[in-house]
């Protein structure tokens, strides 16, 4: 049995200024991780260290400036390994912003409020992050 984390956050830029923090290496980085190895394009590789904590899978849909859906998990684990869980993130323009809408699918249900607590400390640092142009 899986379960899902869903939250969004509002961001003080348009969509297409968002969208690459979440496929270019060195933007990720801004936000969320330590290091980054993107290959933004279906069945590129999603690698990301996150305080030391290895996250890998891989891109499924990249759809600039709106949808990006990857796969997650941690290579060696037996609760989520690498690639086990799919994080999609929507981009919806609001005015002058955009909502980032994120769905985390296929976490073990224990997993799902420790997974909340994560992106709801690094969302906000990406609504910080995006540099408006």
């Amino acid at each position: 049995m899986t379960d899902a984390y869903t939250t969004s956050i509002r961001v003080e830029a348009r969509p297409d200024e968002v969208f690459p923090y979440l496929t270019d290496a060195r933007l990720m980085v801004c936000w969320m991780g330590d290091w980054a190895d993107l290959a933004a394009e279906p069945g590129g590789a999603f690698a990301v260290n996150i305080e030391g904590t290895p996250v890998r899978g891989e891109y499924r849909v990249v759809e600039p400036p709106t949808r990006v859906v990857m796969t997650w998990g941690v290579p060696g684990s037996d609760v989520i390994p690498a690639g086990s869980s799919t994080v999609e993130i929507t981009l919806a323009p609001d005015g002058d912003g955009t909502v980032v809408q994120l769905v985390h699918r296929d976490l073990p249900p224990d997993e799902v409020a420790k997974h909340g607590v994560g992106w709801d400390h690094y969302l906000p640092r990406l609504a910080g992050a995006v540099t408006p142009r």
